[in-house]
């Protein structure tokens, strides 16, 4: 090889492996001419060896060196012409510098101002550890049923499924689901009014984008839920928390008078975290300041399908006809977490001004799981499986609230009993929540910080979140005891 003198010979004092487990030969020289480009070792106009006299030096194969050169001009590091190949001048910003032994210290990337509203409200925790909330019995789901109907999904529809679908679902799925709603949650729908989301997450962002404009006013529970918060806070919403009592949501005539919302988030039938339920009184009411303000209520029905005492508390979107409502719901607690599928009832005054928009913002996805959930819904499964379900978690929650009483060992006031999958346990301050919560991980366990779900912590506002569905009932004892004592451990 006769090399030009600006082409550095000790990029090849190490020879290319040629082993028959290594690289392919053409993909170590590309690799090898690449990051001597990118760390400024062959200079921008440094012309390479001929392909001829490379092949040689390196005993390879004179097209391995053409292909090898011919894949980084596609790529834009060398340029070709009659006079041969040489490096391109790239950009500073794809030319790092080599490292200083002292670095100097580097500004932080700019990301959306929106991003340092949201804040961590709970430590990381396994979806194993015991007494998480909002985890359902995931070793009791029926697999075997759930299979089948994955399968017949899958034969019946054929390879037209991995296409995409209808933006706002699949017809099917949409049926099913308004025909359940109206049995056991009393809401007013039709298919029509039902758009599919991934989990209950992106229907709440959804509304946001279609209903709000940033610096529109949300109104929202506190403590309350903080995915709810985040949606809101990702629109550039201005958020007001209202606080909750024994009956829901507190909403005032002064509250309505200073700041008006666009959107009002609430919980109504199991409010979360505290487990309280909307009063008619008060439902009636936000019902009909909104419908004066022009407002839109969100109601988020996420785990009223387990009412543990006496009969089913209806949904607030059925409780008048043309209610301001978008009823909000998902299968993360009635089927499994990761199944990722939630929906959206639209009132029909939203039908044809939001047709356009979601059919632009949405994609048709997950079509074998929607028409295999079609089926679970119809054939009757899911409602036999809802039913297991409720008499496990009201044993369970029976069983929970014997072990705190037994043995927590502190002053305590037990919460939110009568629905879904969780208790909440209001402790005095002098027993830190969220130190305690905090604490639990090193043994497994993963309760939540009570604090950890306002926006304006009161004092009252210290306590435990229990989860009950994916903990055994026999293990509640040991697991409350633990906690009674990491909790006097905390003690200040």
């Amino acid at each position: 090889m006769t090399p030009t003198s600006t082409f550095p010979l000790a990029l090849f004092d190490t020879p290319l492996d040629k082993d028959s487990t290594a690289a392919p030969l053409q993909r170590q020289l590309h690799h090898r001419l690449k990051q001597a480009i990118l760390d400024n070792r062959l200079a921008p106009g440094s012309r390479l060896p001929a392909s001829r006299g490379l092949a040689e030096a390196l005993a390879i194969s004179r097209n391995t060196v053409t292909a090898a050169y011919e894949h980084l001009a596609a790529e834009g590091y060398v340029l070709q012409d009659r006079q041969g190949t040489r490096v391109a001048a790239l950009a500073s910003a794809s030319r790092p510098a080599r490292p200083r032994v002292a670095r100097e210290p580097t500004a932080p990337p700019v990301t959306a101002r929106r991003l340092a509203q949201i804040r961590p409200t709970a430590p990381p925790s396994a979806p194993s550890h015991a007494l998480r909330p909002g985890i359902p019995a995931l070793s009791h789901f029926p697999l075997a049923a759930w299979r089948r109907a994955c399968d017949q999904a899958i034969r019946r529809a054929g390879p037209a499924a991995l296409g995409y679908g209808d933006p706002v679902g699949e017809p099917a799925l949409r049926t099913a689901i308004a025909r359940h709603l109206a049995v056991a949650r009393g809401v007013r729908c039709v298919p029509e009014q039902i758009v599919i989301t991934e989990g209950a997450q992106e229907a709440l962002a959804l509304c946001v984008r279609l209903l709000s404009n940033p610096g529109d006013t949300a109104w929202v529970e506190d403590p309350g839920y903080r995915g709810a918060k985040v949606a809101m806070q990702g629109g550039d919403l201005r958020i007001l928390p209202l606080r909750v009592d024994g009956d829901g949501l507190v909403a005032t005539e002064a509250d309505w008078k200073a700041q008006p919302p666009r959107l009002v988030y609430t919980t109504p039938s199991h409010q979360y975290p505290v487990g309280a339920v909307l009063t008619v009184a008060r439902r009636l009411a936000l019902i009909a300041q909104a419908r004066a303000q022009g407002a839109w209520i969100l109601e988020d029905d996420y785990d009223s399908e387990y009412r543990h005492a006496g009969e089913p508390i209806g949904a607030m979107q059925g409780l008048v006809a043309q209610a301001p409502v978008l009823y909000l719901g998902t299968f993360s607690k009635t089927m499994f977490p990761s199944l990722r599928l939630g929906f959206l009832v639209l009132p029909e005054a939203l039908l044809e001004p939001t047709r356009i928009p979601l059919q632009e913002m949405l994609r048709g996805g997950h079509r074998y799981e929607q028409l295999a959930l079609a089926d679970f819904i119809a054939s009757g499964q899911f409602s036999r499986h809802l039913g297991r379900m409720r008499r496990l978690y009201r044993d369970r929650q029976h069983a929970l609230r014997e072990a705190l009483t037994q043995h927590l060992g502190l002053p305590h006031r037990i919460e939110g009993g009568h629905c879904g999958l969780h208790l909440t346990v209001r402790l005095p301050s002098a027993y830190p929540d969220a130190a305690i919560a905090q604490a639990s991980q090193r043994y497994g366990i993963a309760p939540t910080a009570l604090s950890g779900f306002a926006l304006q912590p009161q004092p009252q506002d210290n306590g435990l979140v229990l989860g009950y569905g994916n903990t055994s009932a026999e293990l509640f004892a040991p697991l409350v005891q633990r906690l009674g004592a990491l909790a006097r451990e905390a003690q200040v």
